[in-house]
């Protein structure tokens, strides 16, 4: 699929499983919680379907709806959760930060992720109507694009009522990279 769509630069087996689906599943590490409850995610940015395509194979309680502003990898994932019978991931083609002033998506989502999409303070302001008012953000980074995006948030989202942190750094296997999330946790006033 992927010499057809181009869909990503990883084109090894061994490259897809570590670097795309160990990466998505990383999550569920450190946030056990989102694996065992009914929340609605928003994967802004899905590309060919990662985390959102692993999230919905692996956690059946989770609905997700996957986000993506080129067409061919809207489609690719819509096609790709109709073979593998995801009933719980919902794909739009569209644009965060045109969705976001539509009423019917704010307050939609209790978690949204992106994964090599923007710097956080983008996703933010393209995503903050969308997550309703005890939702977070979680969002995949290196730990060098993490720590840059950290101090930005604080400094610019403290005053919504949002505190910013890193996960602890982990390793792909294989020394494939090592990753971080930043995340929000809501402390008081609504965003």
């Amino acid at each position: 699929a992927n010499s057809l769509y181009n869909l990503t630069r990883i084109s090894s087996p061994e490259g897809f499983w570590i670097k795309h689906v160990a990466d998505s599943l990383a999550i569920a590490r450190y946030f056990p919680e989102l694996a065992k409850t009914r929340i609605h995610v928003a994967d802004i940015g899905c590309g060919a379907g990662f985390p959102s395509l692993v999230l919905a194979s692996a956690f059946p309680e989770m609905l997700i709806t996957a986000i993506d502003s080129t067409g061919k990898k809207s489609a690719f994932v819509k096609m790709a959760a109709t073979q593998l019978g995801l009933k719980n991931l919902r794909v739009t083609h569209g644009r965060a930060i045109e969705l976001n002033r539509q009423p019917e998506w704010q307050g939609r989502f209790e978690l949204i992720t992106a994964r090599a999409v923007a710097p956080a303070m983008t996703i933010y302001r393209e995503t903050n109507r969308m997550l309703n008012k005890n939702g977070r953000w979680i969002l995949y980074k290196t730990p060098e694009h993490a720590m840059n995006d950290l101090e930005v948030m604080n400094n610019e989202t403290l005053k919504y009522g949002l505190q910013w942190q890193l996960s602890p750094e982990f390793n792909l296997p294989q020394e494939s990279g090592t990753r971080q999330f930043l995340y929000s946790s809501n402390i008081g006033q609504p965003h």
